[in-house]
């Protein structure tokens, strides 16, 4: 588990993001089996301006190493690595800057107009986004590097879900009238079916 050091950023806000992998309701146990944590994947396209988040990077490496480490472990990781690896799953990850952002607690989650998302389904992989988060320092097996922390986030727009899951109003049609069909269950048996 990454170990914590002294030197962190202040708060800043993110551009927008395409969400993936949001696990922010929830905590959920990190790849390396470490503990729980809240957690979400951010995608930024190559418009995005991260120099900001870039800027605070540097800073606190400076601060606290004095120049950059080897083997420095980055925040800024490609998307197409990943998409390389496996372009089916990870198609939205190609030509983005991926950054994974986490919290030991539970994020604030609102929508546009700053009111609080209840509800899971309305925040999900795909949708828009933007988040606080501060960057800090980290040692660990004898690795360096830096990583996001998880502040609040804020649902801007929806996108197409990464599940590929059609939404329920989109697969059927609206119906003003519904008759009783006619029961005809009586007509077939289960020896009509060669099973």
């Amino acid at each position: 588990m990454a170990k914590s050091k002294n030197a962190r950023s202040e708060k800043m806000k993110t551009p927008q993001f395409r969400v993936s992998f949001p696990h922010v309701f929830t905590p959920a146990k990190s790849i390396d089996g470490g503990k729980e944590k809240y957690s979400i994947v951010m995608l930024f396209d190559k418009k995005s301006d991260l120099k900001e988040m870039k800027k605070e990077v540097s800073a606190i490496i400076k601060e606290q190493w004095g120049e950059m480490p080897k083997n420095f472990q980055s925040p800024f990781k490609s998307g197409n690595e990943k998409y390389e690896n496996n372009p089916e799953l990870y198609a939205p990850y190609k030509d983005h800057t991926v950054i994974t952002a986490s919290s030991m607690s539970q994020p604030g989650i609102v929508d546009r107009r700053r009111q609080a998302i209840i509800d899971p389904s309305e925040f999900y992989a795909g949708c828009y986004a933007h988040a606080t988060v501060n960057a800090f320092t980290w040692e660990y097996m004898g690795k360096k590097g830096v990583s996001f922390g998880l502040q609040n986030v804020q649902m801007l727009n929806d996108g197409e879900a990464f599940s590929g899951k059609a939404k329920a109003e989109d697969d059927f049609d609206a119906i003003d009238d519904v008759e009783d069909e006619e029961d005809t269950s009586s007509e077939v048996g289960a020896d009509d079916f060669d099973l």
